[in-house]
């Protein structure tokens, strides 16, 4: 029998103003090797277990997404963040992030190394940056690793939620 999983959103405000301008997060591409509904596993530099019975309950690049944009609303205070593409919604900045590496050691550690872009789109330069967040994870279980891959997730968001007021105050 198949175990499901989640990404869940843990970002909590930094105490920063509420900000009053719409955000999408839209692609987020992952690696080849996590593209799949099981777990990944790492167990070497150079080795990897995909685990049949441990799932993902979506598709990790869908819901990477759904988390940052959640992550994002709590950060910037406005519930004006959405995910992928939504009609009669009009952004004012749009959010990218390719996914250089996401790496789950059970029992170990949750790492999400990702490259993002935020760009306006009222035109302008974009502000890119990378994140490399790594967390312990608090048990030996798959929901201990996926709830350390929340968490950084949650760190990533925070590095785009700094670059997105970074970018509207002009800095």
């Amino acid at each position: 029998m198949s175990s499901f999983y989640t990404l869940d959103s843990t970002a909590t405000s930094d105490g920063a103003p509420a900000t009053q301008y719409a955000v999408v997060v839209g692609t987020v591409t992952i690696p080849a090797a996590v593209s799949h509904p099981q777990f990944t596993l790492q167990l070497s530099a150079n080795q990897v277990e995909i685990d049949e019975y441990h799932r993902w309950a979506a598709p990790l690049d869908e819901a990477i997404g759904r988390v940052v944009a959640r992550d994002l609303a709590a950060l910037l205070g406005t519930p004006n963040v959405a995910s992928g593409s939504v009609g009669n919604f009009t952004p004012a900045y749009r959010v990218t992030i390719d996914v250089q590496r996401f790496q789950s050691t059970l029992g170990t550690s949750a790492l999400v190394d990702a490259l993002w872009t935020v760009s306006k789109t009222g035109g302008g330069p974009p502000r890119s940056g990378r994140s490399i967040a790594q967390e312990a994870v608090s048990g030996s279980d798959y929901d201990a690793l996926a709830a350390a891959h929340s968490r950084a997730l949650a760190k990533l968001s925070a590095d785009i939620a700094s670059a997105i007021r970074a970018e509207a105050s002009g800095g």
